[in-house]
């Protein structure tokens, strides 16, 4: 049978992903004068996995970079080399290297071997005790000569191998299972693979490919070999070996479905860290398959526990399932049709009466308490702590601030707190925007808080808490805070109406408006004006909103209040004429039924006095070309929104009520309506559209 390797390559991916990004937050989270070795290890196991897997699926790249780093790191956890923040700084910035071309593998693209090179040759200068290279990756030649792979290879042939026993493939606490120590790397079945390939075979397809190395095999138990070999080389041989060896490996694997009588397995000797005598492959008698996994138990030899062997028994072990996202959609989708069924099932046993309808009824409302339950569980599925979004900062709080000069402590509070998973990727460059604005125009420089009589070290935090059924972000720095003055006289250069009484709210808005931007000088932190309009949009894209609150001297808060998820909406339903719609309520300031004198006509268009304010007044009636009730708007109710800092009053016959709906996509099933965002369906089974605030706002400038 053939295998799909992508499948193999996307879980490869993914783990890789994850590991690099615990590489990050412990190496930035480390104590320099006392690091803890558990924190070591686990960095040194994170490289170690990825430098196995890599190898085993040919990119090359990554393995070389990762073969270097895991050398480095290997001193360090063992004491022999001093941890600095200047070795912290290269550890990162060879994390985002390798971050990088495990994008490129994939995403498929060509590999940028100047950068690869550059990478490695700024870990040997470490490694021998050089200052780091200031030389730009575009002086680095694109191919290593032969000469540059031997003098590599001296520098990082003194790496633990012991600990590269499992071909860094797998999870094995350095200290591998017995098991993997002696099942030919812990990949293949010992039955055949001992036949197939040996230390020696590898010897001879290096010196066939006339690939140097100054590795002898017997020291470095033949895996040195990937430092030295190129793309032209590797690819064809390592996804043959490893097509062959795995397609063996499920054909030995078959008969495990039958009874196993074996009497006794022979003892398999533990791995004393001689290379010399563990690298000999001896030829294998033919094995029956079945012993071969179960030679650990069989043995009575002592091994590593597993992860799940470590806490207890497995039955109680928490355990995660990777699964698609397209697949918990369906199921999302699915739980809020049955939520739509059971309002229809209520609006029929409403109608029936007597003992019968009694009795209905009561079933009908433990059905309602499931269905609400259930729709629960299943969104909680999408559900991610906010955490995956707020450790991100931790690495660019650092480097901002030692790029501007500044003491800066990054707290975080309430990461435990979930959002939709949709949101998590959504609110990156928000907060980005937003912390890197904190950092550069709010936070001051040591020397000016000293003399403000303020801590040197800011404080800049990122909360998050849940409000009802909102999911409130905050990012508060101890800074200047916002410059009143300074906002107004900027929204007069560009022609902004405002005035000197506006409330501070107001103003605060100002800075939300494309192009505006306080700052005196641009750098290549901020200063352009781009940054904060995109980050309101954003937000109200996901059908949230973002407020300011600002004390001159003592700093400010931007404060993203959002929903829950993407895939329910609170809002209030309101009719004109026979239809509904569905008005979303975080952009609902109030409802007022007018009286005469509140309305007003300038220049041919409706306005809405509200407490000495005039508000454009747009009727619904006339946007969906439909027939009202209401014959006028004081026989009906104005509904005062508010979307991209524009307020204004849209008319409608009645409020119908508040309530959660299930958001379904109009564009997917019919085709974009302007002015309307989504649809769904009413418990009587009827359609009710959900209207697009934002683009409500628009008509009126337009």
């Amino acid at each position: 049978m053939s295998i799909n390797m992508a499948e193999f390559h996307q879980v490869f991916f993914e783990e890789s992903h994850e590991h690099l990004e615990n590489m990050e937050q412990l190496l930035i989270a480390i104590n320099l004068q006392s690091p803890d070795p558990e924190e070591l290890n686990t960095i040194f196991r994170a490289a170690h996995s990825i430098k196995g897997g890599s190898g085993i699926f040919g990119f090359t790249a990554l393995s070389s970079v990762t073969h270097v780093m895991e050398n480095l790191l290997d001193k360090v956890r063992k004491g022999t080399f001093e941890l600095s923040s200047g070795i912290i700084d290269l550890l990162l910035k060879t994390v985002d290297t390798l971050s990088h071309i495990l994008s490129l593998y994939r995403e498929e693209e060509p590999i940028d071997w100047q950068q690869v090179e550059f990478a490695k040759n700024q870990l040997v200068a470490a490694l021998n005790g050089d200052p780091f290279l200031t030389t730009s990756p575009e002086a680095i030649p694109a191919t290593p000569t032969k000469t540059e792979i031997t003098q590599t290879a001296v520098v990082v042939s003194d790496a633990s191998h012991q600990d590269d026993i499992g071909f860094g493939f797998f999870e094995d606490d350095v200290e591998l299972t017995l098991a993997i120590e002696n099942q030919d790397f812990g990949f293949f079945d010992e039955a055949f693979t001992a036949k197939e390939i040996s230390v020696e075979d590898i010897n001879k397809t290096l010196l066939d490919s006339q690939l140097v190395t100054n590795t002898e095999p017997d020291d470095d138990l033949g895996f040195g070999f990937f430092e030295s070999l190129t793309p032209e080389s590797v690819d064809s041989e390592i996804n043959a070996l490893v097509h062959i060896q795995a397609n063996k490996a499920i054909a030995a694997i078959e008969p495990l479905s039958k009874p196993v009588n074996s009497p006794s397995v022979p003892k398999i000797p533990r791995y004393t860290g001689n290379t010399a005598e563990s690298t000999k492959v001896a030829p294998a008698d033919p094995v029956d398959p079945s012993p071969v996994l179960n030679k650990s138990v069989a043995s009575g030899t002592k091994s590593t526990p597993t992860a799940a062997t470590k806490k207890g028994n497995t039955s109680t072990q928490d355990a995660t399932l990777r699964v698609e996202t397209s697949k918990i959609d369906t199921l999302v989708n699915l739980a809020g049709e049955l939520v739509i069924t059971q309002s229809m099932l209520t609006l029929i046993g409403n109608e029936i009466s007597g003992e019968l309808g009694e009795r209905l009824k009561t079933a009908l409302v433990e059905l309602e308490r499931n269905t609400r339950e259930m729709q629960e569980a299943v969104m909680s599925v999408r559900m991610l702590p906010v955490s995956f979004v707020f450790n991100r900062f931790h690495r660019l709080v650092r480097d901002l601030s030692d790029q501007l000069g500044k003491n800066v402590n990054l707290v975080i509070e309430g990461g435990n707190t979930e959002i939709d998973k949709g949101m998590i990727e959504k609110l990156v460059d928000p907060l980005t925007h937003l912390v890197r604005n904190s950092l550069d125009h709010g936070i001051e420089k040591p020397e000016v808080r000293r003399l403000l009589g303020k801590a040197e070290i800011a404080q800049l935090s990122l909360r998050a808490s849940q409000r009802g059924g909102n999911i409130v972000i905050a990012v508060h720095d101890d800074g200047a805070g916002l410059h009143r003055e300074k906002i107004l006289q900027k929204a007069r250069e560009n022609n902004m109406s405002v005035t000197d009484n506006m409330p501070d709210k107001q103003i605060w808005q100002l800075i939300f408006a494309a192009g505006f931007s306080t700052a005196k000088e641009i750098t290549d932190v901020s200063g352009r004006g781009v940054g904060m309009d995109v980050v309101r949009r954003n937000i109200e894209a996901l059908g949230g909103r973002i407020d300011i609150d600002s004390v001159a001297g003592q700093g400010a808060t931007f404060e993203i209040q959002l929903p829950l998820t993407l895939a329910i909406v609170d809002g209030m339903s309101v009719s004109v004429g026979k239809q509904i719609y569905i008005l979303p309520l975080v952009h609902i300031i109030e409802s007022i039924q007018p009286h005469t004198e509140q309305l007003k006509y300038l220049a041919q268009e409706r306005l809405i006095r509200v407490r000495e304010e005039y508000l454009p007044l747009l009727n619904l009636h006339q946007l969906m070309e439909i027939t009202p009730f209401a014959k006028c708007p004081e026989e009906g109710i104005v509904v005062l929104l508010e979307s991209n800092n524009k307020r204004f009053g849209l008319c409608v016959d009645a409020l119908v009520g508040q309530q959660q709906v299930v958001i379904k996509s109009l564009e997917k099933h019919y085709r974009r309506i302007p002015g309307v965002s989504g649809a769904t369906i009413m418990g009587d089974g009827s359609v009710a559209l959900i209207l697009d605030v934002e683009s409500l706002a628009q008509q009126i400038k337009n």
